[in-house]
């Protein structure tokens, strides 16, 4: 499976180096327009994923896709040994370890820069995986995540925070014109790059999501798949683990 919708339209860059230019020409405002759009509901969310991580008592973690770093400095609450934070965007890996130095965690989190779809890591390498808000991203979401399932310990775990959309009403009207209107009125008034913050929405509304993502899982190979919807549905957490 994979996805049509592009950042910038008129590229003749493929998805994969479209989202790199886009997420480079970001990087240095995305933690903060990110705090506004989520309204800090992201923080939350993203705490949720690390007590999920923490009970399994993991010693080696792949973040992917981990931008800024924002959930990979939050995982070192789990005190496992090694964290290695993987992203496709050398200018948002560049933010992220300056966030990382500040906090002297350059020796437990290392930043790396790499494809989400070709990791470069043996199998079997990590005791739990996390994507927050990244596998929308993946240019062929299948291969992403048949690599993920490659890279992970048997018993491993892997957790996903990615955006969904309420099924309720209003919830789901109200969602709609906030990613439509809102969300991208923030994004062209305070960023450099306004097609992205266009991407960011239209992605996130093909997107599969629930059952629909659960069932994608479970066919390229994970078990244990659930998924649990954050705040009225516009996030869902999903855990799932390799046999």
């Amino acid at each position: 499976m994979s996805s049509k919708v592009t950042p910038y339209k008129d590229s003749d860059l493929n998805k994969k180096q479209q989202v790199a230019q886009m997420f480079d020409n970001i990087s240095k405002e995305y933690d903060g327009l990110n705090r506004v759009i989520s309204f800090g509901i992201d923080i939350k969310w993203r705490n949720k994923v690390v007590a999920i991580v923490s009970k399994t008592n993991p010693e080696r973690i792949l973040d992917i896709a981990t931008g800024t770093g924002d959930l990979a400095i939050s995982l070192a609450k789990t005190n496992a040994k090694e964290i290695i934070g993987l992203d496709i965007s050398n200018g948002m890996l560049e933010v992220g370890r300056k966030k990382i130095k500040n906090k002297n965690l350059d020796k437990l989190i290392i930043m790396v820069v790499g494809d989400s779809e070709n990791l470069p890591f043996e199998d079997n390498s990590f005791d739990a995986i996390t994507v927050a808000f990244g596998v929308r991203n993946f240019e062929t979401l299948d291969k992403g995540l048949a690599e993920i399932l490659r890279v992970l310990k048997p018993k491993g775990t892997f957790v996903i925070l990615e955006t969904s959309v309420p099924t309720k009403t209003p919830f789901k009207q109200g969602y709609k014109f906030y990613t439509k209107y809102v969300m991208s009125t923030i994004g062209k008034l305070f960023s450099k790059d306004q097609s992205a913050y266009t991407y960011l929405q239209e992605s996130a509304s093909v997107f599969p999501y629930g059952e629909v993502l659960n069932n994608i899982l479970r066919k390229i190979g994970f078990t244990n798949v659930q998924d649990q919807p954050q705040t009225l549905g516009v996030a869902s957490i999903y855990t799932a683990s390799k046999a």
